[in-house]
């Protein structure tokens, strides 16, 4: 292995699993959900707040960072766990995604990126060398290597230049990744929809000996379906013994389905988006807020849910908080959907270590496809 961290399969249900994950900064149960941070902060939280939601890690954003306060700032104030408070694991993404994101402000070669700052057009250059040395600087736990997500749709011949130029800057990675007690560095397996070229990618990945596997270029445009296919024949060529990350997905079905698939590790920023935008994730289905229904609605989000804003506020006083743009409002529908989805992973978890996933899984998604009740009541009805 290439660092210090440890990983241990406690659970196993058909292809899913539940594991033990430990870092420097702490353990962390698997199937997990990682709240996104990407500038040093997880959107309207305070680190307080993500703790009390479940969360036992989140995720940096290694692009975002470097461009402010820098790289060098943040190790110099001690890393970014001192930085931004926050004193359980931290996985560092490599920038490989705003590389894709950014298209137009970038150009790729084999040495890296280069591309205009989003915030001031400077130009800059990130090589897997530099993208290893910036998540040093910032004290990861799980740093991630540089690489190019695979944009859709993709031909084949395109899929498989854009992975083998990530192969090569994954090795690049590998050699100049510093080994330290509980620190790692996990490979990103790339190779659009087409499963010959993630059978590629995944064993020459597994021959460099990474801490962990992620499935990267997906959630990019492609189907559900294909989705599902390409995340399950890939999870089942990756090391038994090794944790396996889905990156930027996404929807409660979606992770119920990948956790199916064997998949330890999520994070999407759609459920602190989403908080900021007026929708609530709930075991019936996303709820708008926005929406004139809930003006006098009395119940709270999830009569079944015990985050601190089901506990304390109705639809009511959030649908006038979103629709009056109090930032009040945010902070409440992010501290919920955080909630219910760390909670829905401890549904999964549970459900793997007694062997019922199938049913539990068959629940979940059930009342998913329900879909809200309507207000009842004199107290309730809209006006």
């Amino acid at each position: 292995m290439t660092g210090g961290i440890g990983f241990e399969v406690t659970a196993r249900d058909g292809a899913a699993r539940t594991g033990q994950l430990r870092t420097a900064h702490g353990s962390v149960e698997t199937p997990c959900f990682m709240p996104v941070g990407t500038a040093a902060t997880v959107k309207a939280m305070t680190p307080e707040m993500v703790a009390r939601t479940g969360a036992e890690i989140v995720l940096g954003n290694t692009y975002h960072l470097m461009l402010r306060p820098g790289a060098e700032r943040i190790a110099s104030l001690g890393g970014l766990h001192r930085f931004m408070n926050w004193p359980r694991p931290i996985l560092t993404d490599s920038g490989g995604f705003q590389v894709f994101s950014l298209a137009a402000l970038r150009e790729i070669d084999e040495e890296g990126v280069t591309f205009r700052s989003h915030l001031d057009g400077s130009r800059h250059h990130l090589g897997p060398e530099r993208c290893v040395e910036i998540q040093a600087l910032l004290g990861a736990d799980i740093a991630m290597v540089l690489d190019e997500c695979t944009s859709y749709p993709a031909d084949e011949a395109t899929a498989a230049a854009s992975m083998r130029l990530s192969l090569r800057w994954a090795e690049r990675c590998r050699a100049a990744f510093r080994s330290a007690p509980g620190r790692g560095l996990f490979g990103i397996v790339q190779g659009g929809i087409y499963p010959a070229l993630r059978h590629e990618a995944a064993a020459a990945l597994g021959a460099m000996d990474f801490d962990g596997y992620a499935l990267g270029g997906l959630a990019v445009g492609e189907s559900s379906e294909e989705r599902f296919e390409i995340t399950r024949f890939t999870a089942s060529q990756l090391p038994e013994d090794c944790p396996r990350y889905l990156m930027g997905v996404g929807k409660p079905v979606d992770l119920i389905g990948a956790v199916e698939c064997g998949i330890d590790m999520f994070d999407c920023v759609l459920p602190t988006r989403s908080g900021r935008t007026g929708q609530a994730f709930t075991a019936r289905g996303a709820i708008n807020l926005r929406n004139a229904r809930h003006a006098h609605d009395e119940r709270p989000l999830d009569d079944a849910c015990g985050c601190p804003t089901c506990a304390g506020y109705s639809r009511a006083y959030l649908h006038h908080l979103i629709r009056a743009k109090e930032i009040l409002g945010a902070m409440l529908l992010t501290w919920h959907n955080l909630h219910y989805y760390q909670e829905l992973m401890r549904a999964l978890r549970e459900a793997v270590a007694a062997g019922g996933l199938a049913t539990v899984s068959a629940e979940l998604r059930d009342g998913l496809a329900a879909g809200d009740m309507p207000p009842t009541g004199l107290g309730t009805t809209v006006r």
